[in-house]
This record gives structure tokens, sequence and C-alpha cells, in this order.
């Protein structure tokens, strides 16, 4: 179902059915709205996730809009997915509850390196759905790409002489970012050895289902679940956890805080800012385990 019929069969349930105003039903579209403004790579109600709410209130977060707004529209999205759900048009829409953001900026989970490294080397390379994934985890963290961005992501985007993608990212800005020799590695070992002996139907695009189709942000979110599961990692991992660990991990190396702006794709140097904060804490983390372990 379009994501659009969707969110219009709930606002007549929520006229017609729950007795709602009109100046209610104009609130609740225009979140959709923004919601949607966020995730335009969202076409159907399969291309929907739980994490969606996690993502979206992050986004919110860091670009200054006070808690009330972003808890209002968490809950506006969260009772459109319990309604998609409970008519049986999407399943697993509805999981943990969310924690909604108490303070007007909050800290996104980010994994250590050790952490990264188990995820990135949890794919089984004996299969071919092993090889696809690994190629998906190290390019999402060698790039910082959003989830719409590498299920997105076209051959003419991606330089193997120089080793750099160049995205369209938000406000249709272009933004080029190196990626490394070991994530353009197993890129090309998905190419050659799993995507060129299946089906291929949507031939401009890089990663592929089974089927031969571009896979979905909802086939992103299992690749990452499954692989998180596997290496035994208790925080809750979703793709764009990927990005967050990208701009951490180069920010805690030395990297300029302009430089990852730039990679990222924020035009306020502000959003970046929040990354900051996670390599500040990670210090005063490690000073206190020492003070206790003394």
């Amino acid at each position: 179902m379009k994501i659009e019929e969707g969110m219009n069969l709930y606002l007549q349930h929520l006229r017609f059915e729950k007795g709602l105003t009109d100046i209610s039903i104009e609130d609740y579209s225009e979140d959709f709205k923004i919601f949607l403004n966020y995730f335009s790579d969202i076409k159907t109600t399969d291309d929907l996730s739980e994490d969606l709410l996690s993502e979206f209130a992050f986004e919110q977060s860091v670009e200054g809009l006070k808690t009330t707004s972003i808890n209002r529209r968490i809950i506006a999205i969260r009772n459109l997915f319990k309604f998609l759900e409970t008519e049986g048009i999407k399943k697993g829409l509805i999981g943990d509850p969310i924690v909604l953001p108490k303070k007007e900026k909050y800290l996104p989970v980010v994994l250590t390196q050790d952490e990264i490294i188990s995820l990135l080397n949890a794919p089984d390379l004996e299969k071919p759905a092993g090889i696809e994934e690994k190629a998906i985890l190290e390019v999402l963290y060698s790039s910082g790409l959003r989830v719409s961005e590498l299920v997105g992501l076209t051959f003419n985007q991606v330089n193997e002489q120089e080793n750099l993608i160049t995205v369209i990212g938000k406000g249709k800005k272009e933004r080029t970012i190196p990626i490394r020799d070991e994530a353009l590695k197993y890129l090309k070992m998905y190419l050659t050895e799993v995507r060129s002996k299946g089906p291929i139907y949507d031939k401009h695009y890089i990663f592929l289902t089974k089927k031969g189709k571009r896979i979905s942000r909802q086939y992103l979110y299992n690749v990452i679940r499954r692989n998180a599961k596997k290496c035994g990692l208790e925080k809750k991992v979703h793709p764009h956890t990927l990005r967050h660990c990208f701009a951490t991990h180069l920010l805690e190396n030395g990297a300029e805080l302009r430089a990852v702006q730039e990679m990222l794709g924020h035009v306020n140097v502000g959003t970046t800012q929040i990354y900051t904060h996670l390599t500040s804490k990670k210090i005063v983390d490690e000073y206190d385990n020492y003070r206790k372990n003394k």
C-alpha cells in the first residue's frame, strides 16, 4: 500500500471513528508530512520499521526542536504504526516502547571500536548473503551514509579509482565522501561473486535482493539486526547507529569537526557537535573506570 494511502486511512479513522476535530486532523497530517520529509525513500507501508521512530527523534533533537514537539510527533507516528499493524496492513511496527527525549538534545547510541569490529566481522563470507551483508556494513561504517542514501546507491556514485562516493543528501546537496580500501574490497567482492550471478531487474542500483530488486529500508534493518544479534551486541543497533559510529570514531581519532560535518552532509555545524559530546563522555567514562579500578 502506498504510504499516503495508509496515512489517509488512519486520518479517516481519527475523524469518523475517534471523532477528532478538523484542527486535530490537520495537526496529525502535518506531523506525517514532516516525518516523510525526513525519509524520502519511504514509498509504501512495507518500507516502514519501528526503528524509524528512534531515528526520527534523534534527527529532530539535533536540529534543536523542543522536546514537547518531538514527543508529540513521535506519539502521532507511533499511533499510526499501531493502526497499520492492527489493521493487518504492516506487521512488526510495534516492539519495545521508545524512550522519548527528556531534554533538548540527547546522545545517540554509539558502538565502541571493538564492538564495531565485531559487527563488521559477523557476516559469514562462505555464503553469498554474508558477502552482501559484509559489503553493506563496511560501506555504511566507512561512509556514514543515511539509510536512504545506501538503499538508493547507484554505480555512477562510486568512484573506485579515487575511493570516493558521491551522494545527494537532504536539500539536494551533493557531497563527496572517501571510502576505505577495506569497504571497497568487499563491495567489489559482492559485485563479482554475488550480484553478477543472480537476477538483475533494478540494474542501476548496487545492492539488490535475491530477486534482483533494489533493497528496501526494512531489508537493511534486518541485516543490521541479524548481525548485531549474531555477535552478541546488547545495545540496540540500527542502520543509523553506523552513521553515529562513523562520525564519533572520526572525531576520536583527530578528525576536524568541519570535515566531519561535510562528510555527514549537515548544513549546520551545530548538528555535528552532538558527536563531540559523545567523545567527551567517553573520556569521562574512561577516567571514572580508571578511578574505580585504581
